[in-house]
């Protein structure tokens, strides 16, 4: 039984995906912070996903959970409850971010030099997905990824690109 209204909210959303919380299947999620509920509501699908990466809650199937998430498309569920849109709208209202908070979290999150980054991420420092088809190291999947890329979009020389959240500009040097 849900305990407070934004957990009603989030469980009425979930039930349209076919997700049970705390229910059996390994799409469904076991919530560990019942802070979770009212965070998905204020901050949506960067919420959700900033709770999992807390440890708020866990799935065992991730990729199945998604999946039925993004075929349910429920943001087309609320747009069309008032009753959905009411709460969602009550959550921004009460917002409680402010300055000192997103300068703790910039702190927490981008603050922390790159010796981490250079660990882990190719010699571009590319911080995005990398694509493996025939690449035999981290600078080669890179590689092939920042050139399928290109392909894909039709980018020919003389043309100009916005980057925006690659990592370091390594897509517009590219």
């Amino acid at each position: 039984m849900a305990k407070n209204k934004a957990e009603n909210v989030v469980r009425e959303l979930l039930t349209f995906a076919g997700i049970t919380i705390n229910g059996g299947q390994p799409y469904d999620i076991e919530v560990h912070n019942d802070a979770l509920f009212k965070r998905v509501l204020k901050d949506e699908s960067l919420g959700l996903g900033e709770s999992y990466m807390d440890g708020w809650w866990d799935c065992e199937a991730l990729d199945q959970f998604t999946d039925k998430i993004l075929r349910a498309k429920l943001n087309e569920k609320v747009k069309g409850s008032l009753k959905l849109q009411w709460h969602l709208l009550r959550s921004k209202i009460f917002n409680l971010q402010n300055l000192s908070r997103a300068c703790q979290v910039a702190r927490q999150h981008y603050d922390i030099g790159n010796d981490l980054f250079t660990a882990m991420l190719d010699k571009r420092l590319n911080y995005s997905c990398a694509y493996w088809k025939k690449a035999k190291n981290l600078d080669e999947a890179q590689e092939h990824k920042l050139e399928l890329i290109c392909k894909k979009i039709g980018l020919k020389e003389g043309m100009t690109i916005l980057d925006l959240g690659c990592g370091w500009g390594s897509f517009a040097n590219w």
